[in-house]
């Protein structure tokens, strides 16, 4: 699957989306453990997380014919924004379907940007079925929100900008949902500098790829108890599991409470406003639950906005 990816690739992606999203900064950040870290600010981004860069990729890469059919999506609420700002910055009909765990501002935030905004199903799972019925019935053209090609591609223009402002990053910190967005990250920041370190970060109660990883295989998880609704797929996908398995290093765990106190922290000592999935990373390094060796170099992904920190 190596083959499926080129560092041209990235930037061609990077160039083709340049005039629709942020270039978003990066600022370094001692943690409350004296750690010192360099945060990628894609919480500042137009549709408030990465989400949009997959997205806007996606979009413009697509023919005029799959256009005119209209856009379809599952989403817990991030891909679901950013593929309703690339349909509305392209004149294109999107549909967006959400689990009922999708919390009630962004499902309000989205009706804003098209009426045609469906909750429905428990988990992300759930929602994707009725994306895919829609997909099979209607003929829209269905954006799957992690295992498509051009949407990794879009996630890993990260990578290229955050080793253009930072080039000397021996650590890459990456939450990871279904893996979309650590897919890109891992691939592009490998083909830059191969000798990176990539740590994915997942919920306790959403270890979709921390199972899958350990079992060599797709797991699809029983149920989902993390809050942290972006991070809760119930089964990724083989293309992300093969990127994950053979790129990125370890897979660590944090629990709600790690990543609610961790969104606190962010909020009350830097005035940057993440939900529990942005700050999984910062709750990963304040527990230990990853420690670097204290002449590594770490950059982290704040990955969404959300008000979680100001619980």
């Amino acid at each position: 699957m190596n083959d499926m990816f080129s560092l041209n690739g990235f930037k061609e992606a990077s160039r083709r989306i340049a005039p629709y999203v942020r270039r978003t900064p990066v600022m370094d950040i001692t943690l409350e453990n004296d750690l010192t870290a360099t945060l990628k600010l894609e919480n500042l981004q137009v549709s408030g997380s990465f989400k949009l860069r997959g997205a806007m990729n996606t979009v413009l890469s697509l023919s005029d014919e799959e256009l005119s059919r209209g856009l379809v999506t599952a989403s817990g609420g991030n891909h679901g924004m950013g593929v309703a700002y690339a349909g509305a910055m392209t004149g294109t009909k999107a549909t967006i379907h959400l689990p009922e765990n999708t919390p009630k501002s962004k499902v309000e935030k989205l009706k804003k940007l098209t009426p045609d905004v469906i909750v429905s199903g428990a988990v992300w799972d759930d929602a994707n079925k009725l994306a895919l019925k829609a997909q099979a019935e209607d003929g829209k053209t269905y954006i799957h929100p992690f295992a498509d090609t051009s949407v990794i591609e879009g996630q890993g223009t990260i990578a290229l900008e955050i080793l253009n402002d930072v080039p000397d990053l021996d650590v890459l910190m990456v939450a990871i949902g279904g893996g979309g967005l650590i897919s890109g990250i891992a691939t592009a920041a490998k083909m830059i500098n191969p000798e990176i370190r990539i740590i994915g970060i997942e919920a306790v109660g959403a270890p979709t790829l921390y199972e899958s990883c350990k079992a060599s295989k797709l797991i699809m998880l029983d149920k989902i108890t993390t809050r942290a609704g972006t991070l809760a797929p119930r089964q990724s996908a083989e293309l992300n599991l093969e990127i994950i398995s053979r790129l990125v290093e370890e897979i660590v765990l944090v629990n709600d409470d790690e990543m609610q106190a961790a969104a606190s922290w962010l909020w009350n000592n830097a005035g940057i406003a993440t939900e529990l999935s942005a700050a999984a990373a910062i709750a990963a390094l304040h527990t230990g639950k990853f420690t670097p060796a204290k002449s590594e170099k770490v950059g982290v992904v704040i990955c969404g906005a959300g008000t979680d920190g100001f619980a």
